[in-house]
């Protein structure tokens, strides 16, 4: 039998799967597959035990926020910011959809590389909290824009702290050669610094920073904010301004498969609130107001994504692909980076997981594979396979490849189940063809 790690998961009379009370078979059933599922039990634990951890770590003297990149539409928004969550955005899309989920423009941050000039202008009409300038490009046009509409907008700075973090490439972004932010090494940081400060139409209030995802040790973000206290201090020192607030960005790590090093994240705060202090004693200084980004943390181990089982195909010494009925199109992660992934039979999670299998998806590409060589129970035409932990960058990474319609997701509550994103039809596929 499978270990089931995640809280909102569990077997039930039936040796079902279950999902905050819900019994899989039966979400598929109802709603069909593939299928999207989220917990709203456990999306709301982990907000409450982020909110609480700034209460204790940091004496409310911050908040956390919510990385919408993860997985956003208007009802994740909704959850989230009844919790006491902040909002992150990195595009106009979603900052359109957090606007219209009901969150103030005063509750949204507002991230990215490269924004669009229609975007920038978007988020200053739609007062966000602060923008987080990456470049000195953008910073210039933000003033230019922003004197133009005769406002002031609050900014903080991207910096590259210089920080290596343990996760594979395409998810590191702190040290010297990512494309994020600006350098610290180098000085073009400060330089940064003295050009907000004298820019009219910009406010700087804060500094920001993120090293990377799924990074499963504390010492990285403590390290992190050892260096980022240490410039919150030299621009004090040089230019007389004490910034109001300090983001520290996100990347805690979930579990994908049992064996991972999973480190509570209360952990992770409490470590990283001690060397806060510990900095802003030593250096005679306000603690700022502290900001981390969880986006991954909440929604992903809340997330499984259900199909039905296909053809079966035994390559004898070699290989059993079990093929489903989605793929690379709602989960593109193993594609892209061969991500781990526990998979199961849902119909059939009491059972011994005794049978090897390469989990196929439908699309016309040998790259397109959940899982290889994975263990699950012995499958089925007709089963229904549940992936576990995949409410973070499946569904926000989909897309219609080969044409296939992205899947409703169902959103459970203390068994309850409700559609938060409709399943798109073919109707959809061909809506803006001309």
């Amino acid at each position: 039998m499978v270990n089931i790690y995640s809280p909102c998961l569990n077997i039930n009379k039936d040796g079902h799967l279950a999902i905050s009370g819900c019994d899989t078979i039966t979400l598929a059933k109802q709603y069909g597959t593939p299928l999207y599922v989220m917990s709203e039990d456990e999306v709301r634990r982990v907000c409450k035990s982020y909110v609480d951890s700034f209460g204790k770590y940091y004496h409310g003297n911050g908040r956390p926020i919510y990385a919408s990149k993860a997985f956003s539409c208007k009802e994740m928004y909704r959850i989230v910011t009844s919790e006491g969550l902040d909002v992150e955005v990195v595009s106009g899309g979603e900052l359109y959809t957090a606007l219209q989920a009901g969150v103030p423009g005063e509750n949204i941050h507002f991230q990215g590389n490269n924004k669009t000039v229609q975007e920038l202008e978007f988020a200053i009409d739609s007062n966000v909290s602060d923008i987080v300038v990456d470049n000195f490009a953008e910073l210039e046009l933000l003033g230019k824009l922003a004197r133009e509409k005769d406002k002031t907008v609050r900014v903080s700075l991207r910096i590259k702290p210089g920080i290596d973090a343990h996760t594979h490439e395409f998810i590191r972004t702190g040290q010297v050669d990512s494309k994020f932010g600006l350098d610290l090494a180098s000085g073009e940081a400060l330089q940064a610094v003295n050009r907000a400060i004298k820019l009219d139409g910009v406010k700087l209030i804060g500094l920001h920073c993120h090293i990377g995802s799924q990074i499963m040790e504390k010492e990285p973000f403590v390290h992190a904010a050892e260096v980022m206290l240490e410039l919150h201090y030299r621009i004090y020192k040089e230019f007389g301004v004490e910034l109001e607030q300090l983001n520290l960005g996100g990347g805690f790590g979930i579990h994908y498969l049992e064996t991972d090093d999973f480190i509570p994240y209360h952990e992770y705060m409490e470590a990283v609130s001690a060397k806060i202090g510990e900095k802003c004693v030593e250096y005679g200084i306000n603690q700022p107001k502290i900001y981390i980004e969880p986006g991954r943390s909440i929604v992903g181990e809340a997330g499984i994504t259900l199909y039905t089982v296909g053809n079966i195909k035994e390559i004898p010494n070699v290989r059993s692909y079990v093929s489903i009925d989605g793929g690379m199109f709602d989960n593109p992660r193993y594609a892209l980076y061969q991500s781990d992934y526990t998979c199961l039979i849902a119909n059939k999670a009491a059972q011994p997981v005794d049978y090897v299998a390469t989990i196929a998806g439908k699309c016309c590409e040998s790259g397109d594979l959940i899982q290889e060589h994975t263990h699950i129970q012995k499958p089925d035409t007709g089963d229904i396979l549940a992936v576990l932990s995949t409410g973070a960058y499946n569904y926000s990474m989909a897309s219609n490849y080969n044409r296939n319609p992205r899947p409703a997701c169902v959103m459970v509550k203390q068994g309850e189940s409700r559609v938060i994103i409709k399943g798109e039809t073919y109707e959809d596929l061909v809506r803006n063809d001309l």
